[in-house]
């Protein structure tokens, strides 16, 4: 098995329109209350449903910070039942307005930035080998041109593509807080089983 050192930094979202509690952010919390083993140092942060804002505190984890990886978690209403690991952020689209009424200047996350970035870990592959009791997991390449989108595009471009992005559905009486904080720890060290490989593969040079 890879082994995997350094800092991760989670991020979950404050409240919005009707969602007082976001799950994202419960789950994070959650999740810190489990951690992930001695070997990784895990910082967690919770980002205001504002694009500026979200972008000011995204910059300032890449450049104070400076974690191995980054994963955002956000909530997605629609989602019901359903974990969906995002694999691009898209600069474009965002006309939606912000919890203080606001929508990015050029409707874009960086201006002259790429129209869509990477995310270094292979979500297929992660789709495919993962499962969490419970819960259905999904794989998506578009995550909603809203505060989601927007923040997880910013840190794949400030972070050189070491970000992911996980979208949980809201709280029920079957999805609870302590339910999505134990799925999201099985699926970071998932991740982080194959950050370890690629590094492993390219210090070896792929052989």
């Amino acid at each position: 098995m890879a082994t995997f050192r350094g800092s991760v930094s989670w991020q979950g979202f404050g409240p919005f329109r009707q969602y007082l509690v976001n799950s994202s952010w419960e789950a994070v919390k959650e999740l810190s209350k489990r951690g992930l083993g001695e070997n990784i140092n895990l910082r967690i942060m919770q980002l205001p449903v504002v694009y500026q804002k979200a972008k000011e505190q995204i910059c300032k984890i890449w450049t104070t910070l400076q974690p191995l990886l980054t994963v955002h978690v956000g909530l997605a209403p629609s989602a019901t039942a359903l974990i969906i690991l995002e694999q691009c952020g898209k600069n474009k689209g965002y006309q939606e307005r912000d919890a203080c009424g606001f929508h990015p200047e050029g409707a874009c996350c960086v201006l002259d930035g790429p129209e869509k970035i990477e995310s270094a870990i292979n979500m297929k592959a992660l789709w495919k080998n993962i499962s969490v009791e419970g819960i259905d997991i999904i794989l998506s390449r578009d995550a909603g041109r809203y505060i989601c989108d927007y923040t997880y595009y910013t840190s794949l471009y400030y972070g050189n593509g070491r970000a992911a992005f996980i979208h949980v559905p809201p709280l029920s009486e079957s999805v609870t807080a302590e339910f999505l904080g134990k799925a999201l720890q099985t699926i970071i060290l998932a991740m982080l089983e194959q950050c370890g490989e690629q590094r492993e593969t390219d210090h070896t040079g792929g052989k």
